[in-house]
């Protein structure tokens, strides 16, 4: 394979002349003899990069994509802020219309090989499963995602908009290699009017009926630390010290302990009235009906009900014979959408009370959403419909961060996280994401495609 040419930091590299990629090396066009067995093979492709992240070194996987479109015709481009850690902007152009981006990202998290049964690089095919990191976060998509803008263009379709596909680096991260440095950077290569990407998908079954769950909104990752301070001295005579250590233990206490007033937000409102048939009058009351439907739909509301504190991490002294003058407690936390830091503060002020502390906002990501109705929605209800027309979707607001955020924020996209999936059980997916033996079910893989294909053609068709 050709080296990536060498340029300017932050600059682009143009697409260049491609020869066949290790995909299709020894597989003509012709010999592939459906979209599933094509995307099946791909994902393992870019499962047996290791885009760990960090480093990331997400050009390879870039590499790899721009070979595979370019023997489908499909123009694509690298953009990167440090060589090896390159973001794909592929696009069949439209003709002013509305655009649409397929959002994908490349890198993924650590994967100890111990702790598997496979190699988690091996993108090994066992019984109707492409096992490997990445899998399900995300390979997968960006190979739906790759498969079907080029089978699109193989087929000749002329979209009314620009149909745009990115495979993003450093979402796991977000040190600023990818999205949202591509939205700063680069907005005329990213720029969308809608955009699918990650966030949910998955198929629940409740009483006999099928919803699947559509992520049209996000909380804000607003993580702080609780910083306490004492007076240090010897360990050997504690008395003579104030250890902040000790001080600090109350006050996570009293932060895991809390219970936040709840809110009922207008994506909870629409989920819980397109399950039950009730439209429900406050958020504990949204939570009640989910609780008689299923212990597992109420887990899956209750996080959107409310901002979040989990303390997770601790720092005091370096030393076993000193007693700490400082303690920093990370603590990881998220807001509803439409919640500001200050409100988060306050409320971590009335839970605290006063004393010697400080409070520290370490980041604000997120919280954003996008309207419930829209071409988009309609273009999912359409698919589901389609593919199983007794079952329903449910929109769903993400309990944690997705790059769906840069996009709205920079260009008010109207941003979803969908990607249907109904082989593997939502309980298992969920355990398996970031876990070991991470695998997705070829059927999955296939109907994703469909649902990539439908979307465009809704959104971009004639």
């Amino acid at each position: 394979m050709r080296r990536l040419r060498r340029r300017t930091v932050g600059r682009r590299t143009g697409r260049r002349p491609s020869r066949a990629s290790d995909f299709h090396r020894n597989t003509p066009l012709t010999a592939v003899a459906t979209l599933r067995d094509e995307v099946t093979e791909l994902l393992q492709e870019l499962i047996r990069l290791d885009t760990t992240n960090p480093p990331g070194n997400e050009t390879r996987a870039a590499k790899l994509l721009r070979e595979y479109l370019g023997d489908h015709g499909v123009a694509s481009e690298l953009y990167a802020r440090v060589p090896e850690r390159a973001n794909l902007v592929a696009r069949i152009p439209g003709n002013g219309g509305p655009s649409l981006l397929l959002l994908s990202h490349t890198d993924v998290v650590l994967a100890d090989p111990t702790e598997w049964q496979t190699d988690p690089f091996g993108g090994e095919l066992r019984e109707g499963e492409v096992w490997g990191r990445g899998a399900l976060d995300m390979k997968g998509q960006v190979a739906a995602e790759a498969v079907a803008i080029a089978s699109l263009a193989r087929e000749g379709f002329e979209p009314s908009g620009d149909l745009i596909f990115a495979a993003t680096a450093d979402e796991e991260v977000g040190a600023g290699f990818g999205a949202q440095w591509l939205c700063q950077e680069h907005p005329e290569a990213v720029r969308a009017d809608y955009c699918i990407n990650e966030g949910s998908g998955d198929r629940i079954e409740l009483a006999g009926k099928a919803f699947y769950f559509c992520s049209v909104a996000e909380k804000m990752s607003a993580p702080f630390v609780l910083r306490v301070r004492g007076r240090s001295g010897h360990a050997s005579m504690p008395g003579i010290a104030d250890n902040a250590l000790v001080k600090a233990a109350p006050m996570i206490e009293k932060l895991g302990k809390h219970v936040p007033r709840r809110q009922l937000i207008p994506e909870v409102e629409a989920a819980t009235r397109i399950m039950t048939g009730e439209t429900p009058s406050s958020a504990d009351d949204a939570l009640a009906k989910a609780r008689a439907m299923s212990p597992l739909v109420a887990d899956l509301l209750e996080p959107l009900l409310s901002l979040t504190f989990a303390p997770t991490m601790a720092r005091a002294s370096s030393k076993r014979n000193v007693v700490p003058a400082v303690c920093e407690i990370t603590v990881d936390s998220r807001l509803l959408p439409g919640q500001t830091v200050a409100e988060q503060e306050q409320i971590v002020r009335d839970i605290l009370g006063e004393g010697d502390y400080e409070l520290e906002s370490l980041e604000a990501h997120g919280g954003t959403r996008s309207a419930l109705e829209s071409p988009l929605w309609e273009a999912v209800e359409a698919f589901v419909a389609e593919i199983e027309p007794t079952a329903r979707a449910v929109p769903s607001c993400v309990a944690g961060f997705t790059d769906s955020h840069w996009f709205r924020k920079a260009f008010g996209t109207v941003a979803y996280g969908f990607f249907p999936s109904r082989a593997m059980d939502v309980e298992v997916a969920a355990r398996l994401v970031h876990s070991a033996d991470e695998r997705v079910p070829v059927d999955d893989l296939e109907l994703g495609v469909e649902w990539l294909r439908h979307g465009a053609q809704h959104l971009l068709g004639p």
